[in-house]
């Protein structure tokens, strides 16, 4: 990151970031101190905010585009669990001298790409000088129907657990990126990589299925689900062989350079994992097909407490560690 110095503040924040502001009147051209938002009638606001730090959830060398999709993406993942649709987002910035202009323009131009596909415009934010590593917040902010949000308490014993897409290809990404040799090449190396670079919020699936409970999968299938455990004061029980992976991620399950426990607990799938009532199978499906996103049922809730694993010979898994933990 060593090319054109970046301008003053205002200077960026109007070259930059203000266009990005365009589509949405209540963000006043991010000429004032704050926005002005009206919800629609009948909804709740909902609202999420993430960090990503350099060296902890993105590498040095990770192209900007790249990094501005994913910091919008795992905020929106969130108002996929709760069954959201995105409304606004507000940016905070932290950038020590290191970063210059083109980084920022590229940060700008892959947000600008991703707000248009996923209907959501900046709203606001704040931008300062750090001598640390870059840190990059944002605040997502949508709505979901009076009564609709699926929240992680909701769960019930006896209902079944899904899970969206495939789980584990993040962790493999990020393992290549830091070196590992796992014994994946060309489009089956790039395609675990691009899943942890940029993930797919599953806002459809969120808006549409019949869910009860609910939560993105950031820190890994088994921590995120226990989270849902301890909300409704209930346990899980998961099926290992049942867990969707993708052929790069059976590939290196098949080569021994990754255990099955590393895909359950790796982290930044975000995918959904869900619970619905066992008589809903129908509809989840036939809403999983209008969302255009695979899921498949992976276990039950039950009486308890905690996330318990079965192998796929149905005996008891040890899984040590359930997921990331931020400290």
């Amino acid at each position: 990151m060593s090319g054109r110095p970046l301008p003053g503040e205002f200077a960026l924040i109007r070259e930059v970031f203000a266009p990005l502001a365009a589509g949405e009147t209540g963000a006043l051209g991010l000429l004032d101190d704050a926005a002005l938002i009206e919800p629609t009638p009948g909804c709740r606001l909902v609202t999420s905010v993430d960090m990503l730090v350099e060296g902890v959830h993105f590498l040095a060398d990770d192209p900007a585009f790249q990094v501005a999709q994913k910091l919008l993406r795992v905020n929106l993942s969130d108002l996929a669990a709760m069954g959201a649709r995105p409304r606004i987002c507000l940016l905070g910035l932290a950038i020590p001298k290191s970063v210059d202009l083109d980084w920022l323009r590229d940060f700008a131009r892959g947000l600008a790409a991703d707000q248009e596909r996923f209907a959501i415009a900046l709203a606001g934010g704040d931008t300062t000088a750090t001598t640390g590593p870059p840190c990059l917040s944002l605040t997502a902010i949508g709505e979901v129907e009076s009564g609709r949000a699926l929240l992680r308490s909701n769960a019930a014993a006896g209902e079944h657990v899904y899970v969206s897409g495939t789980i584990g290809d993040a962790a493999l990404g990020l393992r290549l990126l830091q070196g590992a040799d796992l014994g994946l090449a060309g489009h089956a190396r790039d395609a675990v990589i691009a899943r942890y670079r940029v993930p797919e919020p599953r806002l459809r699936l969120g808006m549409a299925v019949p869910a009860s409970a609910a939560v993105d999968v950031s820190d890994g299938l088994v921590s995120d689900l226990g989270h849902v455990c301890l909300a409704s004061g209930l346990g899980a029980r998961i099926e290992a062989g049942r867990v969707p992976v993708s052929g790069p991620a059976r590939a290196a399950l098949g080569r021994g350079t990754i255990g099955l426990a590393d895909l359950l607990t790796g982290g930044d799938d975000y995918e959904l994992v869900f619970t619905a009532p066992a008589d809903r199978g129908n509809a989840v499906r036939d809403a999983a097909s209008r969302a255009r996103v695979p899921v498949t049922r992976i276990g039950t809730m039950t009486e308890g407490e905690g996330v318990s694993v079965l192998d796929p010979d149905g005996a008891p898994m040890e899984i040590g560690k359930a997921g990331h933990a931020h400290f």
